[in-house]
């Protein structure tokens, strides 16, 4: 009789191995996604939407399912199995939380090019329109609740800085102007922002290069920006 009940004990720790490993699948294909993009074997559209957002999420609900069927085998030894279900129960709890946040977040019908001023979008330079491949040169840059000009000329130095502190990196500032871009940290989707300085006026465009739905990013960017450039 002692040889079945180990054969079974061995057979329940292995179950509990490859639900353990099902739990990290979610967190270990956003990693994938995340370096694929960085390395350049797919543009961050297919690393961001399609393998975190779609294949990701669906994965995170698996490893819940599967970590809950790992806590009720623990149940039957909880001395030498309970690690296995507290580990793969908070990894997937975790994966699932943060996929129900960034789902909300990214649920926001945002655009991805925003400005101050819709009627006369702050124009890019030569130089940032060469980044972008030509793109943004026109008027396509819309609103955004709550981001309003700042009624004030402000020196360009006081642009520069306004950049720096919404976490730009300032490529230029010059009389009446100000550009800076701004490289997300895991999928390295960049922002570009340009600043317009007039007489009694300043207004601020920012716009997304490779045009990947990430909800209001854009608008809290111009957000930031603005505020910097406050009295």
């Amino acid at each position: 009789m002692a040889e079945p009940t180990r054969t079974q004990a061995r057979a329940a720790e292995i179950r509990l191995r490859w639900l353990t490993l099902a739990a990290f699948a979610a967190p270990l294909l956003v990693l994938v996604a995340v370096f694929g993009t960085r390395f350049g074997l797919w543009d961050a559209g297919f690393g961001l939407e399609v393998l975190t957002l779609k294949i990701g999420r669906m994965l995170a609900f698996a490893g819940l399912a599967a970590a809950l069927v790992a806590v009720l085998i623990a149940f039957k030894d909880l001395r030498r199995r309970g690690a296995y279900a507290a580990v793969s129960l908070v990894v997937a709890g975790a994966a699932v939380a943060l996929f129900a946040v960034q789902g909300q977040r990214f649920a926001v019908p945002t655009a991805n090019d925003v400005t101050t001023d819709p009627a006369e979008a702050p124009a890019f330079s030569r130089a940032v329109l060469a980044l972008r491949g030509g793109e943004g040169e026109g008027g396509a840059s819309v609103a955004c609740p709550d981001l309003v000009s700042v009624p004030r000329q402000v020196a360009p130095e006081t642009a520069a800085a306004a950049l720096e502190a919404a976490g730009f990196t300032v490529r230029g500032a010059a009389p009446f102007r100000a550009d800076g871009a701004k490289e997300g940290f895991w999928f390295g989707l960049t922002y570009d922002a340009a600043i317009r300085i007039r007489p009694g006026r300043t207004d601020v465009r920012v716009a997304q290069r490779e045009g990947v739905k990430v909800g209001d990013e854009a608008c809290r960017l111009a957000r930031a920006v603005t505020a910097g450039l406050q009295p």
